[in-house]
């Protein structure tokens, strides 16, 4: 006689089991639909008395040149598309434009970074002139977090006026980087525009250099001298691996006893390695 051997589940039947099973698969599928889907964000743009919007290809009659580069610029992926939606490429940054193309461009677009004439109101009077919108807080009004970076102790002088956003990220064509591409370095021409002396050329260049300055240095704003991502020897050793010395007795860094030298202060502080771009004598970027 042959006996049928039933394999028992792994969990215990009961009420509490049969309940939260289901549940459970539920929310894995409901989990898995939100996963597959995308998330879009988009900014509401303000309301101006007295102007409307127009669509970028009404702006395309006077500026080709400037719409034509315009359609393969980062920025140009925001364009709001659909019947619900406008065109709203150009006026996104610039404001309704309307009396800007009634006037054949006397008038300047309300969020316009240049001063011109005064806007007329229905009543034919002109309102006062605004001084021009700084380009700083055009760009604020979508990269929230990059005024918070520029509000740190340490960061570029675009809150004092002596740097733009648009010498770093062109706005109008291309990649939002300037110098941005596939070109070899490309990633460091931006920051070497200001910062030559950081060029070399160096007999023994530090390999980090290559790998972009965002490497060591936070762009915008940082709470560390210099714009550095960290304040002390971490920097350094997130890319030079430390390891125990033989016995237990130090640390080695590079096959080089640091058991003492990393007390005395920062890598290129301790009077160890100075030249922390590169070197034209020194091999250990000393000096």
């Amino acid at each position: 006689m042959r006996h049928l051997t039933i394999n028992k589940p792994w969990w215990p039947r009961n009420r509490w089991t049969r309940g939260i099973l289901p549940a459970a698969g539920a929310g894995l599928l409901l989990l898995a639909v939100i996963s597959c889907g995308t998330t879009r964000q988009a900014v509401v743009l303000p309301d101006v008395p007295g102007a409307k919007y127009i669509g970028s290809a009404e702006c395309e009659q006077c500026h080709e040149e400037l719409c034509r580069s315009f359609k393969t610029a980062d920025h140009a992926r925001l364009l709001a598309k659909g019947k619900n939606g406008k065109d709203f490429g150009c006026e996104s940054c610039h404001g309704p434009a309307s009396l800007h193309e009634d006037s054949g461009g006397e008038t300047k677009p309300p969020y316009s970074f240049t001063a011109g004439r005064p806007l007329p109101t229905g009543m034919g009077a002109r309102v006062p002139l605004e001084t021009a919108r700084a380009i700083e807080n055009a760009c604020y009004s979508c990269h929230l977090d990059v005024r918070g970076q520029f509000n740190l102790p340490n960061h570029h002088p675009v809150p004092e006026g002596r740097l733009t956003c648009i010498q770093c990220h062109p706005p109008h064509s291309g990649v939002a980087f300037a110098g941005g591409g596939t070109r070899l370095m490309s990633q460091n021409d931006t920051c070497l525009q200001c910062h030559p002396s950081q060029q070399g050329l160096f007999v023994f260049e530090h390999d980090a250099v290559r790998d972009g300055c965002t490497t060591c240095h936070s762009p915008h704003g940082s709470v560390n001298a210099k714009l550095l991502t960290e304040r002390n020897s971490n920097l350094c050793l997130k890319c030079h691996f430390q390891q125990p010395a033989p016995g237990g007795s130090g640390i080695l860094i590079g096959g080089v006893d640091h058991t003492t030298k990393l007390s005395q202060g920062a890598c290129w502080s301790a009077g160890c390695h100075e030249a922390v771009h590169g070197s034209r004598v020194s091999p250990t970027l000393r000096f």
